[in-house]
């Protein structure tokens, strides 16, 4: 990251109890950015985000806001709203109050914060709805109104705690493009934080991948979905298919490998002669035929089942030794595939194979 970063979190840790919740934790989030951390239940990935907004205290580190250390400050002395995943909107309210509570408790003059909730009612396209309680309104309206009131005050940072798991796939779908669109208008920081993988990579441009109180990965989407640094990573951001075995010879920039199973595969990831190593190969960059009966291949096995989904087919082989290879094709070769029971070979480009680091 070139410029300065607007939060620079340096080896931050927060314990509850013998818990470990935030294990020596460092990151830095640019201004504008969208970032989003990503882990599974318990990671620690909301105590961060709750460290960051000053509702929890670090046991250790630094939380940097524009320079300033702030790791001690309270939440209303920050540059930075959060966004709840209830939303947290109050019923007796109408939607305008609620929007502009904030500006009330900041003292800001009436006309001005009728001016700014009448701006923001525009903003997140519910012009005309102000007078409303939240108990007149649908899930994707509510969750408008409780991101509107998270940038009433014009925070430099929006942290979005699972903002979007109330809502159902489709209205999912398109806010998550509405809140790129926010995010690009208003130009401040937002960070998200999610166990959606999917939501994760549409939405964010760097994404931060959380185990067990640690950021493991940070990078693109591309990066982390392609370039996997640990098995747990490969399996957490989609689906991989992971193999093992030894380098036996290095030649014209080709690894070929021997895996337990006795399979010679082949990857263009740099590796040394006598290597142990395991390999990640992504579904979609599995091929599959149908295997002929004087054919022999060094992954061969029986299709177990596969699922039509429109745009895509699934299917899953049992190889030979045991091991359960998932495959992801496009909806256009639906029509040649082979049937439920069939002798299949497996193959993958070294392209595809990428080795996960030690």
């Amino acid at each position: 990251m070139s410029a300065a970063p607007l939060i620079a979190l340096e080896n931050v840790t927060k314990r509850y109890g013998a818990v470990t919740a935030v294990d020596d934790v460092s990151l830095e989030i640019g201004a504008g950015e969208f970032f989003a951390l990503l882990g599974p239940s318990g990671c620690g990935k909301t105590s961060l985000m709750r460290l960051i907004a000053g509702f929890e205290t670090p046991d250790a580190g630094r939380i940097l806001i524009d320079g300033q250390d702030m790791a001690h400050m309270p939440p209303h002395a920050r540059p930075v709203n959060m966004m709840f995943q209830s939303y947290a909107l109050f019923p007796h309210m109408s939607v305008a109050r609620n929007i502009g509570f904030g500006l009330v408790q900041a003292g800001m003059p009436r006309a001005m914060i009728e001016a700014r909730v009448q701006e923001l009612l525009r903003l997140v396209q519910l012009e005309g709805l102000g007078a409303r309680r939240p108990d007149q309104l649908s899930g994707g309206q509510k969750q408008r109104v409780a991101l509107a009131r998270a940038l009433a005050r014009k925070p430099r940072l929006v942290l979005l705690d699972e903002p979007l798991g109330a809502l159902d796939r489709k209205l999912r779908e398109e806010t998550q493009f509405e809140l790129m669109r926010l995010q690009r208008e208003l130009g401040a920081a937002f960070m998200l934080v999610t166990h959606d993988q999917d939501e994760a990579m549409v939405m964010a441009q760097r994404i931060g991948v959380m185990q067990a109180g640690r950021i493991v990965q940070a990078g693109t989407a591309r990066d982390i979905y392609e370039r996997p640094a640990s098995r747990f990573v490969a399996g957490f951001i989609g689906e991989a298919n992971i193999f093992e075995g030894v380098v036996e010879r290095v030649e014209a920039g080709l690894c070929s490998v021997r895996l337990k199973s006795g399979a010679l595969v082949e990857t263009s990831c740099p590796c040394a002669s006598g290597q142990s190593v395991t390999i990640a190969v992504r579904p979609e960059r599995m091929l599959l035929e149908l295997m002929h009966d004087d054919g022999a291949a060094n992954l061969a096995g029986v299709l177990l089942d596969s699922a039509y989904r429109g745009d895509r087919q699934t299917a899953q082989v049992r190889l030979d030794d045991g091991a359960i290879v998932r495959v992801a094709r496009s909806g256009f070769e639906a029509a040649s595939s082979p049937e439920r029971g069939a002798k299949v070979s497996l193959s993958f480009a070294p392209q595809a194979a990428w080795v996960l680091p030690e």
